[in-house]
Protein backbone atom coordinates (compact mmCIF):
# COMPACT_ATOMS: atom_id res chain seq x y z
CA UNK A 1 0.00 0.00 0.00
CA UNK A 2 3.09 2.42 0.73
CA UNK A 3 3.62 2.83 -2.83
CA UNK A 4 0.19 2.87 -3.93
CA UNK A 5 -0.01 6.19 -1.41
CA UNK A 6 1.66 8.15 -3.63
CA UNK A 7 1.05 6.74 -6.87
CA UNK A 8 -0.63 9.67 -8.79
CA UNK A 9 1.99 11.91 -7.18
CA UNK A 10 4.69 10.08 -8.85
CA UNK A 11 2.90 10.06 -11.60
CA UNK A 12 2.88 13.86 -12.25
CA UNK A 13 6.12 14.80 -10.69
CA UNK A 14 8.48 11.49 -11.24
CA UNK A 15 10.44 9.49 -8.97
CA UNK A 16 13.25 11.39 -8.14
CA UNK A 17 10.83 14.26 -6.85
CA UNK A 18 9.38 12.15 -4.37
CA UNK A 19 12.32 10.75 -3.46
CA UNK A 20 13.53 14.29 -2.63
CA UNK A 21 9.97 14.74 -0.90
CA UNK A 22 10.52 11.63 1.78
CA UNK A 23 14.02 13.07 2.23
CA UNK A 24 13.00 16.54 3.04
CA UNK A 25 12.56 17.21 7.05
CA UNK A 26 9.69 19.74 7.89
CA UNK A 27 8.77 21.48 10.78
CA UNK A 28 5.31 23.16 10.93
CA UNK A 29 4.05 26.37 13.70
CA UNK A 30 0.47 25.80 14.45
CA UNK A 31 -1.62 23.36 12.91
CA UNK A 32 -4.88 25.82 13.33
CA UNK A 33 -7.25 26.58 10.02
CA UNK A 34 -4.55 27.47 8.21
CA UNK A 35 -1.75 24.61 9.23
CA UNK A 36 -3.93 21.63 10.04
CA UNK A 37 -4.74 21.54 6.33
CA UNK A 38 -1.19 22.33 5.10
CA UNK A 39 -0.22 19.50 7.40
CA UNK A 40 -2.42 17.36 5.52
CA UNK A 41 -1.10 18.25 2.10
CA UNK A 42 2.34 17.63 2.43
CA UNK A 43 1.59 14.00 3.98
CA UNK A 44 -0.87 13.22 1.47
CA UNK A 45 1.70 14.65 -1.38
CA UNK A 46 4.95 12.28 0.05
CA UNK A 47 6.41 14.33 3.00
CA UNK A 48 7.36 11.61 4.99
CA UNK A 49 9.11 13.29 8.37
CA UNK A 50 7.40 16.31 9.68
CA UNK A 51 6.63 17.78 13.05
CA UNK A 52 3.72 19.77 13.85
CA UNK A 53 3.96 22.15 16.83
CA UNK A 54 1.10 23.39 19.32
CA UNK A 55 -0.08 24.42 22.60
CA UNK A 56 -3.95 23.85 22.54
CA UNK A 57 -6.88 21.29 23.03
CA UNK A 58 -9.18 21.25 20.35
CA UNK A 59 -12.04 23.57 20.83
CA UNK A 60 -15.91 23.19 20.21
CA UNK A 61 -15.35 26.76 17.97
CA UNK A 62 -12.46 24.97 16.17
CA UNK A 63 -14.84 22.26 14.37
CA UNK A 64 -15.66 24.83 11.63
CA UNK A 65 -12.35 25.03 10.09
CA UNK A 66 -9.80 22.68 11.75
CA UNK A 67 -9.07 19.72 9.41
CA UNK A 68 -8.37 17.52 13.28
CA UNK A 69 -11.46 19.39 15.22
CA UNK A 70 -14.89 16.97 15.58
CA UNK A 71 -17.31 16.58 17.77
CA UNK A 72 -15.10 13.37 18.76
CA UNK A 73 -11.96 15.27 18.93
CA UNK A 74 -13.02 18.37 21.21
CA UNK A 75 -10.79 18.49 24.43
CA UNK A 76 -8.08 16.21 22.70
CA UNK A 77 -4.21 17.75 22.36
CA UNK A 78 -4.34 18.92 18.74
CA UNK A 79 -1.50 17.78 18.00
CA UNK A 80 -1.87 14.46 18.88
CA UNK A 81 -5.56 14.58 17.39
CA UNK A 82 -3.34 15.42 13.93
CA UNK A 83 -0.85 13.12 14.27
CA UNK A 84 -3.54 10.30 14.38
CA UNK A 85 -5.33 11.67 11.45
CA UNK A 86 -1.80 12.10 9.33
CA UNK A 87 -0.61 8.43 9.87
CA UNK A 88 -4.19 7.16 8.91
CA UNK A 89 -3.05 8.28 5.69
CA UNK A 90 0.38 7.45 6.04
CA UNK A 91 1.32 4.71 8.93
CA UNK A 92 4.63 5.37 7.45
CA UNK A 93 5.35 8.47 8.42
CA UNK A 94 7.58 10.32 11.20
CA UNK A 95 5.56 12.28 12.86
CA UNK A 96 6.65 14.19 15.71
CA UNK A 97 3.43 15.72 17.52
CA UNK A 98 5.17 18.72 20.31
CA UNK A 99 2.43 20.16 22.10
CA UNK A 100 4.60 23.45 22.96
CA UNK A 101 4.52 27.63 22.77
CA UNK A 102 7.05 28.78 20.18
CA UNK A 103 8.53 32.14 21.99
CA UNK A 104 11.42 34.23 21.85
CA UNK A 105 11.84 32.28 25.34
CA UNK A 106 11.60 28.50 23.85
CA UNK A 107 13.13 28.74 20.43
CA UNK A 108 16.42 26.88 21.30
CA UNK A 109 13.99 24.01 21.98
CA UNK A 110 13.04 23.45 18.54
CA UNK A 111 16.77 23.36 16.74
CA UNK A 112 15.66 25.33 13.73
CA UNK A 113 19.09 24.76 11.97
CA UNK A 114 18.50 20.87 11.45
CA UNK A 115 14.95 21.25 9.24
CA UNK A 116 14.91 21.28 5.87
CA UNK A 117 11.39 23.18 5.96
CA UNK A 118 9.76 25.30 8.16
CA UNK A 119 6.24 26.32 7.98
CA UNK A 120 4.85 29.66 10.05
CA UNK A 121 1.18 29.52 10.70
CA UNK A 122 1.56 31.18 13.67
CA UNK A 123 -1.08 33.80 15.23
CA UNK A 124 0.45 35.52 17.93
CA UNK A 125 2.15 38.22 16.60
CA UNK A 126 5.35 38.33 19.33
CA UNK A 127 5.97 34.92 18.65
CA UNK A 128 5.11 35.03 14.58
CA UNK A 129 7.71 38.01 14.45
CA UNK A 130 10.19 36.12 15.99
CA UNK A 131 10.00 32.85 14.00
CA UNK A 132 10.35 34.70 11.06
CA UNK A 133 13.43 36.38 11.97
CA UNK A 134 14.92 33.36 13.45
CA UNK A 135 13.85 30.73 10.27
CA UNK A 136 15.31 33.38 7.69
CA UNK A 137 18.56 32.75 9.56
CA UNK A 138 18.21 29.59 8.41
CA UNK A 139 19.05 27.50 4.86
CA UNK A 140 15.55 25.78 5.22
CA UNK A 141 12.87 26.46 2.69
CA UNK A 142 10.58 29.29 4.33
CA UNK A 143 7.24 30.23 4.21
CA UNK A 144 4.66 31.82 5.80
CA UNK A 145 1.18 32.71 6.44
CA UNK A 146 -0.09 35.76 6.64
CA UNK A 147 -4.11 36.81 8.15
CA UNK A 148 -6.55 34.31 7.06
CA UNK A 149 -9.84 35.56 9.18
CA UNK A 150 -12.69 37.86 7.95
CA UNK A 151 -12.45 36.56 4.12
CA UNK A 152 -15.12 34.67 2.28
CA UNK A 153 -13.55 35.54 -1.48
CA UNK A 154 -11.62 32.67 -2.25
CA UNK A 155 -10.38 34.16 -5.17
CA UNK A 156 -8.25 36.71 -3.53
CA UNK A 157 -6.38 34.43 -1.85
CA UNK A 158 -2.47 35.31 -3.28
CA UNK A 159 1.29 34.89 -2.82
CA UNK A 160 4.01 37.24 -2.56
CA UNK A 161 6.76 37.70 -1.23
CA UNK A 162 6.73 39.58 2.84
CA UNK A 163 7.93 43.04 1.83
CA UNK A 164 5.27 43.19 -1.36
CA UNK A 165 2.11 41.66 0.13
CA UNK A 166 -0.66 44.51 0.24
CA UNK A 167 -3.86 44.67 1.51
CA UNK A 168 -3.39 42.39 4.82
CA UNK A 169 -3.04 44.24 8.17
CA UNK A 170 -1.35 41.32 9.97
CA UNK A 171 1.45 41.55 7.00
CA UNK A 172 1.37 45.31 8.08
CA UNK A 173 1.50 45.17 11.77
CA UNK A 174 4.36 42.49 11.26
CA UNK A 175 6.80 44.79 9.03
CA UNK A 176 6.33 47.34 11.29
CA UNK A 177 7.53 45.37 14.21
CA UNK A 178 10.28 43.64 12.41
CA UNK A 179 11.37 47.40 11.37
CA UNK A 180 11.86 47.88 15.27
CA UNK A 181 13.25 44.69 16.42
CA UNK A 182 15.57 43.39 13.24
CA UNK A 183 15.12 43.27 9.89
CA UNK A 184 14.35 39.14 8.62
CA UNK A 185 17.79 37.67 6.83
CA UNK A 186 16.17 37.54 3.47
CA UNK A 187 12.62 37.49 1.67
CA UNK A 188 10.31 34.62 1.56
CA UNK A 189 7.11 33.88 0.28
CA UNK A 190 3.82 34.34 2.11
CA UNK A 191 0.08 33.38 1.65
CA UNK A 192 -2.25 36.31 2.19
CA UNK A 193 -5.65 37.59 0.77
CA UNK A 194 -6.31 41.80 0.13
CA UNK A 195 -10.43 41.33 1.10
CA UNK A 196 -11.02 42.71 4.67
CA UNK A 197 -14.54 42.42 6.10
CA UNK A 198 -16.35 42.94 9.44
CA UNK A 199 -17.77 40.15 11.98
CA UNK A 200 -21.43 40.22 11.84
CA UNK A 201 -22.53 38.21 14.17
CA UNK A 202 -22.88 38.17 17.98
CA UNK A 203 -20.63 39.57 20.15
CA UNK A 204 -17.60 36.93 21.35
CA UNK A 205 -17.66 34.81 24.47
CA UNK A 206 -13.45 33.77 24.10
CA UNK A 207 -11.89 35.22 26.20
CA UNK A 208 -14.67 36.06 28.85
CA UNK A 209 -16.14 33.96 31.92
CA UNK A 210 -17.94 32.74 29.19
CA UNK A 211 -15.77 30.87 27.20
CA UNK A 212 -15.82 28.19 25.04
CA UNK A 213 -12.31 26.95 25.38
CA UNK A 214 -12.03 23.51 27.24
CA UNK A 215 -11.55 23.98 30.65
CA UNK A 216 -10.81 20.89 33.48
CA UNK A 217 -8.71 20.14 36.35
CA UNK A 218 -6.84 17.30 34.46
CA UNK A 219 -7.08 16.48 31.09
CA UNK A 220 -4.64 15.00 28.41
CA UNK A 221 -1.29 16.48 27.28
CA UNK A 222 0.76 18.40 29.14
CA UNK A 223 -0.28 19.59 32.40
CA UNK A 224 0.76 22.90 32.41
CA UNK A 225 -1.10 23.70 29.39
CA UNK A 226 -4.63 21.86 30.33
CA UNK A 227 -6.55 25.30 30.37
CA UNK A 228 -4.43 27.38 28.25
CA UNK A 229 -5.63 29.32 25.69
CA UNK A 230 -4.46 32.44 23.25
CA UNK A 231 -8.41 33.96 23.13
CA UNK A 232 -8.01 36.50 26.28
CA UNK A 233 -4.78 37.31 24.80
CA UNK A 234 -6.36 38.73 21.54
CA UNK A 235 -7.78 42.43 21.01
CA UNK A 236 -10.67 40.37 19.19
CA UNK A 237 -11.95 37.48 18.09
CA UNK A 238 -12.53 37.29 14.17
CA UNK A 239 -14.87 34.77 12.18
CA UNK A 240 -13.02 32.49 9.65
CA UNK A 241 -14.28 30.04 7.38
CA UNK A 242 -12.44 26.32 6.26
CA UNK A 243 -12.95 27.08 2.47
CA UNK A 244 -10.31 30.06 2.98
CA UNK A 245 -8.55 28.45 5.64
CA UNK A 246 -7.95 25.47 3.79
CA UNK A 247 -7.11 27.41 0.74
CA UNK A 248 -4.29 29.15 2.80
CA UNK A 249 -2.71 26.01 4.55
CA UNK A 250 -2.94 24.13 1.01
CA UNK A 251 -1.02 26.92 -0.64
CA UNK A 252 1.50 26.93 1.83
CA UNK A 253 1.73 23.17 0.99
CA UNK A 254 2.00 23.93 -2.60
CA UNK A 255 4.65 26.01 -2.60
CA UNK A 256 6.80 23.92 -0.49
CA UNK A 257 6.70 20.88 -2.97
CA UNK A 258 6.71 23.57 -6.01
CA UNK A 259 10.03 24.77 -4.58
CA UNK A 260 11.64 21.02 -3.38
CA UNK A 261 10.35 20.09 -7.19
CA UNK A 262 11.89 22.64 -9.06
CA UNK A 263 14.85 22.36 -6.58
CA UNK A 264 15.15 18.55 -8.35
CA UNK A 265 14.53 19.56 -11.91
CA UNK A 266 17.46 22.51 -11.65
CA UNK A 267 19.68 20.23 -10.45
CA UNK A 268 18.81 17.72 -12.95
Amino acid sequence: MGKGIFHRSELLMGKEVMQALAGKKAILFGIGGVGSWCAESLIRTGITKLTIVDSDRVCVTNVNRQLMATSKTVGHVKTEALKERLLEINPKAEITALQKIYSKETSDEFALDDYDVIIDAIDSLGSKVHLIRRATETNALFVSSMGAALKVDPTRVRVDSFWNVKGCPLARKIRKMVRKVGEPSRDFLCVYSDELLENAGADATCGTEKCLCPKAENGPGDPDLVNHEWCSLKAAINGSLAHITGIFGMTLAGLVIQQIRDEVINEA
